[in-house]
């Protein structure tokens, strides 16, 4: 009977998709056949949109609407839902029925209308919300992933958490998909999530073949604002280790289990990250290829002019996840061991011994 209901409210409100749009999607505005807007909440913007001529059922239905930074669909149904902060199905049919009884004036111009700023795709409030909306890590399948991959040191990793059905695109032209997925928190130096970064996982398990990864085209994506900005494993300090990826850099975490870490997620986002003002060791964490050396020596350069000294810790393989894996943790350690600044092997190592 709901299901029944709900699909012929989903009809009428498809015949009058723009007049619904206007009303409660406000902040977008028309572009040819699409209503843009910026999510289902109707924040300014253009990443979201819904279809207003169409089909009343079916494919490109009159009233469907993807988000295309967060992989959200729905209805006009769900529209309303979210303009209206609306828990039970029953509130949102009234609230359609009642808006579905009312005159609708004829539109006003798209020229006449005072458009907002266009929002990023995939901007930091979207990602926020992927957050906010994923559950703690703890004995979920993320977990069992970095498992999986050797990783054992898992303390401070507040900024990783898990989403059972995280939406996947591999393409515009393509339908959305849903894999659970290991999402992470970028952040700034005073702590503000600024991005997020999404690792979509096999839900069949571990494979040599995809370490864990699902079998999708893209199985790591980033959004928002990431430069400058990382992934975040301890409180900053006078000393830090900086590399690209989230697995490399736990790895490490193995053989330096009390030093904080950041992970950049790609070779150029690790040549540009911010520094904290107590920082003066900066330890490099290099991906062995060619990336990896670019934003080793742009590093470099960097922390020299502010005055912080730089260390480079070099893989024995590929990575250190890949160190890790293949040869072992008393293998990594003692490679790290006789890299790292005397110093820094009785205060950061003593603990991994």
């Amino acid at each position: 009977m709901v299901r029944h209901d709900a699909s012929d409210l989903a009809q009428r409100l498809g015949r009058q998709a723009e007049a619904v749009c206007r009303h409660y999607l406000s902040s977008g505005f028309r572009q040819g056949r699409y209503w843009l807007v910026g999510d289902v909440r109707n924040t300014p913007g253009r990443s979201m949109f819904v279809r207003l001529k169409g089909p009343e059922t079916g494919k490109g239905a009159a009233g469907k609407w993807t988000d295309a930074a967060t992989g959200e669909h729905g209805d006009l149904l769900d529209v309303i839902r979210e303009a209206c902060s609306l828990l039970d199905f029953k509130d949102v049919a009234d609230e359609a029925r009642r808006f579905l009884s009312l005159p609708h004036p004829e539109p006003e111009s798209d020229e006449r209308r005072t458009r907002k700023p266009n929002a990023p795709t995939g901007s930091p409030e979207a990602a926020r919300r992927l957050f906010a909306i994923s559950q703690p890590m703890t004995r979920t399948l993320a977990e069992t992933y970095l498992r999986k991959r050797g990783i054992t040191a898992l303390h401070e990793t507040g900024s990783l958490r898990f989403h059972p059905r995280c939406f996947y695109r591999p393409d515009e032209h393509s339908p959305t998909e849903t894999w659970p997925a290991m999402i992470a928190a970028v952040t700034a130096l005073g702590g503000k999530l600024t991005g997020a970064h999404r690792t979509w996982l096999d839900p069949d398990g571990f494979s040599e073949a995809t370490l864990g990864k699902a079998p999708i085209d893209t199985p790591r994506r980033a959004m928002g604002d990431l430069l400058g900005h990382a992934v975040r494993f301890g409180a900053a300090g006078s000393v830090m280790a900086a590399g690209e990826g989230i697995e490399t850099m736990l790895s490490l975490r193995c053989a330096l289990p009390t030093m904080p870490m950041v992970a950049a997620l790609s070779a150029a986002h690790l040549s540009a990250i911010l520094f904290p003002d107590v920082l003066r060791r900066l330890y490099i964490a290099r991906d062995d290829d060619p990336a990896g050396d670019g934003a080793m020596a742009a590093l470099i350069d960097r922390a020299e002019q502010a005055g912080i000294e730089a260390i480079v810790l070099s893989p024995a393989l590929g990575d250190f996840n890949e160190d890790l894996r293949m040869l072992g943790i008393d293998a990594l350690r003692s490679g790290i061991r006789v890299q790292i600044a005397p110093q820094d092997v009785a205060r950061f190592m003593e603990l991994a011994a």
